[in-house]
């Protein structure tokens, strides 16, 4: 199977690509995301490297602006990814570490995820083979094999929260890495469970998208926001707790001919009995 290493040309991807730069099924893929001026330059320094090692390259590219959201940024460059990872019959691979995996946990906190919260960059189609490195030992291992990097200058403007965040999330791990690595450990049963709930759900719940108010009249509300979270998943809608909360709310009291309002404006029909999606 390929590898297709997601290189942005930052200190942590061309560790990345230094490492697997000899192994089988190397491809190098790059998005250049035309959010700054130095864009170019990032995309011409990782073909450069991309040809030093002889390896295969691929390179998406996007104007999206100065402007754009890093969520819009990230949407796009994992199209790209998972489009190619697609057409290569291959795997996505990241440099994601430690201290991004707990910023990342940081901010699905703050902003109000809950336990799922903890799950973050964890996914069963993409690779993160450093994902249990500290941000320390990326700099040791590019000390010590010289590697040249280019440097995103959006990592030290504070417009974005991740930013903000990471500071106190380093400053953290450096006093306390064990407590990082504990939290990823969490993490990943985290996911097991999450999965398992997944699959309890296609048994439990009816097919169709028409499902009994009944359901959920007798459940904890953990248990039934869990089951929403499901059902959601099949239209591809995803809620946040508050709003699970509020449909759950809708569920148990809401009067035939009523409706709820989900994310992306996708309404909820309900009559005495059922409501429909």
């Amino acid at each position: 199977m390929k590898k297709i290493l997601a290189i942005s040309g930052g200190i942590d991807s061309m560790c990345l690509l230094h490492m697997l730069k000899d192994e089988k099924d190397v491809v190098v893929a790059h998005f250049n995301h035309g959010t700054r001026p130095s864009a170019d330059a990032d995309e011409k320094f990782v073909i450069s490297y991309a040809k030093k090692y002889g390896l295969p390259y691929y390179i998406g590219r996007a104007s999206l602006g100065p402007n754009v959201s890093e969520a819009t940024a990230r949407e796009a460059r994992y199209k790209f990814l998972r489009n190619l990872a697609k057409e290569q019959k291959g795997i996505i691979l990241t440099a994601h570490h430690l201290n991004d995996y707990c910023e990342s946990v940081a901010i699905n906190f703050l902003r109000g995820t809950g336990w799922r919260g903890i799950t973050a960059l964890i996914n069963s189609d993409i690779a993160r083979p450093m994902l249990y490195w500290p941000k320390s030992r990326i700099y040791e291992y590019a000390d010590k094999h010289q590697i040249v990097f280019r440097e995103d200058p959006t990592n030290h403007e504070d417009d974005y929260l991740r930013n903000r965040v990471r500071p106190i999330i380093n400053d953290f791990l450096y006093d306390n890495p064990s407590s990082g690595v504990i939290l990823l450990t969490i993490g990943l049963r985290q996911e097991a469970l999450r999965s398992q709930i997944e699959d309890l759900a296609s048994e439990i719940l009816p097919s169709g998208s028409t499902y009994p108010r009944s359901l959920f009249e007798n459940l904890d509300s953990t248990t039934a926001e869990e089951l929403l979270r499901a059902i959601l998943a099949r239209s591809g809608i995803s809620a946040t707790r508050p709003q699970l909360r509020d449909f759950l709310h809708a569920i148990k009291t809401y009067e035939s001919g009523k409706k709820f309002n989900l994310p992306k404006d996708h309404l909820v029909k309900f009559n005495k009995t059922e409501f429909m999606l």
